[in-house]
């Protein structure tokens, strides 16, 4: 499927990206303004070691965007990965697209030498459980991701 091309983004994508990211956000009630958002990914469009920026789909047109972070895990044996946040255009939705671009991303990674990739998923969210089990992401029970803000 042509609309699950990745493109890695660069610092010149930030305009085609930063409307996803809004988008995004306010689907989700997330309150930041368009200055710290271009704070969050600058580093990350100019090839900061700690993760990445794909937009999905055509590179001009972009019906999506995805971010992944790198870490370290001694549990997994190695570097890991986290799946920040993952967008597709609502119009485009339900086409398999998340699937084919999460499994062109799984494949890129682990030749890339990462040993596992993660996802946060709100509990009640079943539509995206079923997306990511699909994927072959699997539930950690009982662990539960727990946050600080700093």
């Amino acid at each position: 499927m042509n609309g699950a091309a990745l493109h890695l983004a660069r610092p010149e994508d930030l305009e085609r990206v930063l409307p996803l990211v809004a988008a995004m956000h306010a689907e989700l009630g997330i309150s930041q303004t368009d200055e710290a958002r271009r704070a969050a990914l600058a580093p990350l469009l100019e090839g900061s070691p700690h993760g990445a920026v794909y937009l999905i789909g055509p590179q001009r047109a972009p019906i999506g965007y995805l971010v992944v972070t790198f870490g370290w895990s001694v549990a997994f044996g190695g570097m890991d990965g986290s799946v920040d946040e993952i967008f597709i255009r609502p119009g485009v939705r339900g086409r398999g697209i998340a699937s084919e671009v999460l499994g062109a991303l799984c494949r890129a990674l682990k030749a890339a030498g990462l040993k596992a990739i993660h996802i946060e998923v709100d509990r009640q969210d079943e539509a995206a459980r079923r997306l990511y089990g699909r994927c072959r992401f699997e539930a950690r029970e009982p662990s539960m991701r727990m946050t600080r803000r700093l």
